[in-house]
This record gives structure tokens, C-alpha cells and sequence, in this order.
């Protein structure tokens, strides 16, 4: 058993945000710990698909106080990252433990917080939370499902477009996501099919700082509320870039409405429509992965957790990071230092003699 001021959770774009702040103020591995799962450092990006490259991926913000790369556009963002962010927790002398699997975080009678570990307990008095989606990928479940003789996949297992060759693929899911596989299957695939629970929102022109704001403050709005956070993508809508353009044009994202079931061979409709498909590529997005934080009971009657800021309103111990408003990666940083502050405030910490400090 290990006991620090604050242990953080997550070593991604938000929680290693959050580690920069923290070491400015206390000293790692004693005054804070940082727990990973993931088997090395590069958060999430580690386990994207070999075809996201700098000039395909929505956006990588650089983490405080440290540049990110500028490959050439082709190079694949998931190498160049998890180096990234390996150099930047080895400048930072972070000292990120992995792999650490939280299996629980409890409420001690003396109102500190044990966290259990398939490497030992660590005791905290203050909790950064910045687990992310990756580790749960959403699967819908529809009728005849099970009974599909093809193959499904969710986003999480993809791994480029070579595996679905001459293959009658449907895509299902509205996001950037979606939308990138569907553009890099369609040349190689037999027939693609797009599958969207809504109609697609187009976003014409520049996604400017206020637009920013809008759709932060949108989703913020639902979290303080106790409601499950939506996705930033779900209230900016998709941009419309050259590729995009292209592609709609083609008629590649000419959209389907969601089928009512699934059968052996295909989708169905209710209205008597049917596609024959041998491949389902799940692009439905993730969900947070909180189940650890489940003992504290921090989820409200909406089926989400209410949020002040980053902070748990029923938990003030507790923040979350990389969670409704703070999902996005810029989100990320702000939200880690915000954190970083108020926990300080909650500690009445002062800050540390010069040789604990960056």
C-alpha cells in the first residue's frame, strides 16, 4: 500500500495535462502517482489503424509546454505519437507506471480514497480521472444480430481498408471516424453501404475559436445536468473538406437510414428494403470507461455524472478529464490544469521547495 496526495488515472492526452501540472507542484511517485493500462506510453493513439496519417486525422494538439512533431502529411500519427508522448513524460520526469490495471477506487472512513490496483493499493486524498473512451467500444444490439454469417468489427478493431477487398461492406456510424473508413474501404470493397441513426450535419467553412466555445458549451451543458456527455462531433457537425466533398459527389455518402434488422445475409427494413452485406463495420463510437469508479456511486438519476467544471459536484475528491467537455484533445489540457488548481485549493497544498518543481 502506497499513500500520496493525488493519484491520477490514465496516461493519455488529458491525464499526462494533468501529471504536467500536478509536478510543478508536488513531487512524483510520493506527493502523485500516474497509473496506465495501456503496455506503453502514447494513450489511445497507440492503437490506431496503420491509415490514420497526419493528413487524415481530425486534429493533434501538442501537450504543455512541448511541441508536437510535423511529420510529412503521409506519415502514420500512430508512432509519431506514442514517441510523443513517450519524450514527453521522460522531459517532464512524470514517472508514469504501466501497466497498472484500477480494478476499484473506494471512500476510506477518513475521507481519503483507496485505489485498487492489479499492482497494489495506492491511497490519495484527491483523484484525477482521465481513463477516456478506447477501452469501451459501443456495440448496438439489434434483432438477428447474433445470427449474421459474416463478419463484424467495431472502429477499435480496424486496421485499414486491405482486409475488406471485393467484400459487400456496411458502414454504420456518422462520425469522422466512419466517414475516414468508409472513404479509404470504398475503392477496394465490392459495394459499401452508409448507416446513420441521423442525417448527416455538414459544417461549411472554418471551425473558428467561437464555434469552439458553442459546441464545448453545448456539451458542457449536458454533463452539469447529470446527463451522459455527448460527443463534440455530434453539436460542430462534419467538416466538408475537399476529400469529403469529393466522395459526396461520387455518391460514396449517399446515407441509409438505420435498418430494423439483421439477417444472415444482410439488413433489413421495415419497409421492405434490403441489403445484401458480408461485412459490419461498427464505427458507433465509445463510451467513458468509469466502471472502477463505480463504489463512489458519483452517477445521478440521468445516467451520467453531474460535473462543475472538471470536478464530481457530489465528490469534490474527484475530477474527470477527457470527459464531456474535455474529451477533445485541446479540452484536454485546459481541463487538466483546472484540475490541477482546484485540487490544490481542496488540499490547501503550498507549493513545493524548487527541487520538486519542473
Amino acid at each position: 500500500m502506497r499513500e500520496v496526495e493525488v493519484v491520477v488515472i490514465g496516461a493519455g492526452q488529458a491525464g499526462l495535462s494533468a501529471a504536467y501540472f500536478l509536478r510543478r507542484h508536488f513531487a512524483p511517485e510520493t506527493g502523485f502517482a500516474v497509473l496506465d493500462h495501456a503496455p506503453r506510453a502514447g494513450g489511445a493513439w497507440q492503437f490506431r489503424w496503420p491509415t490514420l496519417t497526419f493528413a487524415t486525422v481530425n486534429g493533434v494538439y501538442r501537450l504543455p509546454g512541448m511541441d508536437v512533431p510535423e511529420p510529412e502529411p503521409a506519415t502514420p500519427v500512430s508512432g509519431v505519437i506514442s514517441q510523443y508522448f513517450h519524450d514527453y513524460e521522460r522531459e517532464f520526469d512524470l514517472r508514469v507506471q504501466r501497466p497498472v490495471s484500477v480494478s476499484a477506487v473506494r471512500s476510506l472512513p477518513d475521507e481519503r480514497l483507496e485505489v485498487v490496483t492489479d499492482r497494489g493499493t495506492w491511497i490519495a486524498r484527491a483523484l484525477i480521472n482521465a481513463t477516456g473512451t478506447w477501452e469501451r467500444p459501443f456495440w448496438p444490439r439489434y434483432a438477428g444480430q447474433d445470427r449474421f454469417h459474416g463478419r463484424q468489427l467495431h472502429t477499435a478493431q480496424y486496421r485499414g481498408p486491405e482486409a475488406f477487398a471485393g467484400r459487400r461492406v456496411a458502414v454504420v456510424g456518422g462520425g469522422i471516424s466512419g466517414i475516414q473508413h468508409l472513404l479509404e474501404i470504398d475503392p477496394l470493397a465490392a459495394s459499401t453501404h452508409w448507416i446513420t441513426r441521423r442525417e448527416p450535419q455538414w459544417r461549411a467553412g472554418d471551425f473558428n475559436p467561437d464555434r469552439g466555445r458553442e459546441a464545448v458549451a453545448m456539451v458542457e451543458e449536458r454533463v452539469r445536468r447529470g446527463l451522459r456527455p455527448q460527443s463534440v462531433i455530434s453539436v460542430t457537425g462534419v467538416p466538408v473538406t475537399p476529400q469529403i466533398r469529393a466522395a459526396r459527389d461520387a455518391g460514396v455518402l449517399d446515407r441509409l437510414p438505420m435498418f430494423d434488422r439483421i439477417t444472415p445475409d444482410g439488413l433489413r427494413w421495415d419497409d421492405g428494403r434490403f441489403v445484401a452485406v458480408d461485412t459490419i463495420l461498427w464505427a458507433t463510437g465509445f463510451r467513458a470507461a468509469l466502471d472502477h469508479l463505480a463504489p463512489l456511486k458519483l452517477r445521478g438519476s440521468g445516467g451520467g455524472i453531474v460535473m462543475d467544471g472538471t470536478r464530481v459536484a457530489v465528490d469534490p475528491r474527484v475530477h474527470l478529464v477527457g470527459y464531456g467537455p474535455s474529451a477533445s484533445t485541446v479540452g484536454a489540457n485546459r481541463a487538466g490544469r483546472a484540475a490541477v488548481s482546484e485540487i490544490r485549493s481542496l488540499l490547501g497544498a503550498t507549493s513545493a521547495p524548487a527541487a520538486a518543481r519542473v
